[in-house]
């Protein structure tokens, strides 16, 4: 199975001092082992560098060259299979906004839900469901 990757189950993976990183790391060795694959979009990487490496959220945040170099580890990963907005993924992006009234907080978690389904990727790891149980689409890994 392919689970979409989402930056809050990212970010929790790779920062060890992330409440839930160990679980988070636990259930990624679980499936990573099971033989599945994780989708990836670019957008979760520029949001992944950017609160990684804000002192407001981490007291030892990442420089950015460590961030950058982590990013690049992840799309390079060979169990990563890299997804792109497509016409139709954006129509759906639209689609969704309107028929759920999502408001512009709901757009990169709206953006990336309508790219995953578009791909086919039905799971997606995150810290979030609920930002992604309205499109009624998705499963949740545990």
């Amino acid at each position: 199975m392919t689970h979409g990757l989402d930056t809050s189950f990212l970010v929790a993976v790779e920062v060890s001092s992330h409440a839930e990183h160990a679980a988070c790391r636990a259930r990624f060795q679980k499936l990573l082992k099971a033989g599945d694959t994780f989708s990836l979009v670019p957008q979760i990487l520029a949001e992944f560098i950017h609160v990684v490496t804000d002192p407001r959220r981490f007291s030892s945040p990442l420089i950015l060259e460590q961030a950058i170099g982590r990013a690049e580890i992840w799309w390079h990963a060979a169990e990563v299979i890299h997804a792109f907005p497509t016409a139709e993924s954006t129509l759906l992006f639209l689609g969704w906004l309107e028929e759920h009234k999502l408001g512009r907080k709901r757009l990169l978690d709206t953006m990336l839900a309508s790219t995953l389904q578009a791909c086919g990727v039905t799971s997606i790891l995150t810290l979030n469901r609920d930002d992604f149980a309205v499109f009624g689409s998705f499963t949740f890994p545990k």
